[in-house]
């Protein structure tokens, strides 16, 4: 890691007078150009739709004297001194293209936040990775509460990073989910310590390159005062930390389901251990909580929670607010969820499985499974995949667009496993796949929906497709 003390640069930015842009309105534009306009700025919205919603969002901003342009995302509206856009723009839109060419800074909502933060703001334990970021960011706020400690999960979850910073509430320290969109677009954030869970293909299309998206995934690391978490397991995040400008003392932190080295969490002998914030750590370790406490106790689900015990005792949390906040935690639905046991076989939901990376923890987590898989591949190869879950695998049924990438893989590294593909792409395929899933499965068997794929080809979201699922899953105990 860099050893040179890096400049806080969130001072408060005085707005009154700046002509500002807002790249976007939904969930983040709309309240950012609020905040924005209440401070004083030139508030412009410039939005690439022009649908009912946009147009009900756009009366409501412009009865408070806000521009608002609908259907017009591209130009760089005339004297615009800084643009704050939504996370998903993607950095090659031409608007961005005019404000490098103009000299006009980009920030997004992450920036926003923390340019607003007041002087006695919160500090933040900021998480990011391809997969687990909601969940251990989930465990870290229970594990904080647990502590006492006034806390709240925010970014992408739960309470907005707007609201966060300038509510009423005071918080003794945040718990935030960091996406590589966010950190993209959030140039001077200093967190008090962070964590990069994994790191594997994905959102490419976006950033253009697996450097450029492990770049972004990096910035979590820049100016970290305490702590910058890594795992042990995926030298990328390792690699990550050493390329990394922190403030001087600042340690590196790994997490790992093996038996921890000094300044690493682990496991041994069943019970989740800290050889990092403990005196001689060369030969101490400190109990935090048994494997038994974290739920579900997948391997992967295992990580996410030795990285936010990481980043808790980064605070200076005690071991038993760790173990306190690890039993109390409830994951989110469609993340391993166990939907029903029937004739002897585990029906499980992992819709939240979005990816190959995901899928393969989720697999990993069983012995013997029939695999309900397929969707939006998002430009995804499951050569890797297939090749290290095949000898997990009792049968697999397809359903989705892109199915026919998975069916191919399973035929060159698993061809011995039988495979149903379900030509269809509505909604009521999921009922068809379940119960070709209990064709294929045996007592002691797992079905597992862990797609692999976005969910958008046949659904709103993956908690629609995890719903489905479930639905079927019920039909066939009634």
């Amino acid at each position: 890691m860099g050893s040179g003390k890096v400049t806080s640069s969130s001072e408060l930015f005085d707005f009154q007078g700046k002509r500002v842009t807002v790249a976007g309105l939904g969930v983040s534009g709309v309240p950012a150009a609020k905040v924005l306009h209440a401070r004083g700025a030139i508030v412009t919205v410039v939005n690439d739709g022009d649908d009912a919603r946009a147009r009900e969002q756009a009366a409501e901003l412009e009865a408070l004297g806000i521009t608002v342009r609908l259907g017009d995302g591209a130009a760089l509206p005339e004297g615009t001194e800084l643009i704050v856009t939504a996370p998903g723009w993607k950095p090659d839109k031409p608007l961005f293209l005019a404000a490098e060419k103009a000299g006009v800074p980009v920030w997004g909502d992450v920036e926003l936040a923390w340019r607003l933060r007041g002087p006695e703001a919160a500090p933040w334990l900021a998480v990011t990775g391809t997969n687990g970021k909601t969940t251990t960011v989930q465990m870290l706020a229970s594990i904080l509460k647990a502590a006492g400690l006034r806390t709240a999960a925010v970014g992408n979850i739960g309470v907005s990073l707007l609201d966060a910073v300038l509510g009423e509430e005071h918080y003794d320290v945040l718990a935030v989910e960091l996406s590589s969109y966010q950190l993209h677009w959030a140039p001077s954030l200093r967190a008090h310590s962070a964590a990069v869970l994994n790191l594997a293909p994905d959102h490419l299309d976006w950033h253009g390159s697996m450097e450029a998206y492990a770049r972004d995934k990096g910035r979590i690391y820049g100016g970290n005062r305490v702590a910058c978490v890594y795992n042990v397991e995926d030298k990328a995040t390792e690699d990550l930390v050493r390329e990394a400008d922190v403030e001087e003392g600042c340690r590196a932190i790994g997490f790992t389901l093996g038996t921890p080295a000094p300044s690493q969490l682990g496991v041994v002998d069943g019970i989740l251990v800290d050889r990092a914030f403990v005196g001689n750590r060369q030969k101490n370790a400190q109990e935090l909580a048994e494997v038994s406490d974290v739920n579900p106790p997948a391997p992967h689900n295992i990580a996410n929670a030795l990285a936010a015990a990481a980043l808790a005792r980064a605070f200076g949390v005690p071991a038993q607010a760790v173990r306190d906040g690890l039993r109390s935690f409830r994951p989110d639905a469609h993340r391993i969820a166990h939907v029903a046991d029937i004739d002897s076989v585990a029906y499980v939901d992992d819709s939240k499985a979005t990816n190959t990376h995901a899928a393969e923890a989720s697999l990993a987590s069983y012995e013997s499974i029939v695999w309900i898989a397929g969707g939006l591949a998002k430009g995804a190869s499951f050569d890797e995949l297939v090749a290290k879950s095949a000898k997990r695998l009792r049968g697999a049924v397809l359903l989705g667009a892109d199915r026919a990438l998975i069916r191919d893989a399973l035929a060159r590294h698993a061809p011995e496993v039988p495979v149903v593909d379900l030509d269809r792409t509505d909604t009521e395929a999921m009922l068809q796949a379940v119960r070709e899933a209990k064709r294929l499965a045996q007592p002691g068997d797992t079905v597992l929906l862990a797609p692999a794929c976005a969910s958008m080809d046949m659904f709103t979201n993956y908690n629609q497709r995890g719903d489905a699922f479930a639905a079927a899953v019920r039909e066939l105990e009634a």
